[in-house]
């Protein structure tokens, strides 16, 4: 679960920066200000590969109580 949750961050984060960097640089019109998706994409995208690269997967954890037990 919480892999397939830092999947979603890592992605949704790299599209968020990618959008808000062609904001930027003035070759994607956009809603929102450009600078704010970007800074919301380059977090999102460090939190989902932070999560990848440094948490066990909830079934992980659960298989290794088990097997303490």
């Amino acid at each position: 679960m919480i892999k397939i949750f830092a999947l979603i961050l890592t992605v949704g984060g790299a599209i968020a920066l990618v959008m808000g960097i062609l904001g930027i640089f003035g070759s994607l019109a956009l809603a929102l200000s450009p600078w704010a998706l970007s800074i919301i994409g380059f977090i999102f995208f460090l939190a989902g590969i932070s999560l990848l690269k440094y948490r066990k997967d909830t079934d992980v954890i659960q298989a290794e109580n088990k097997k303490d037990l």
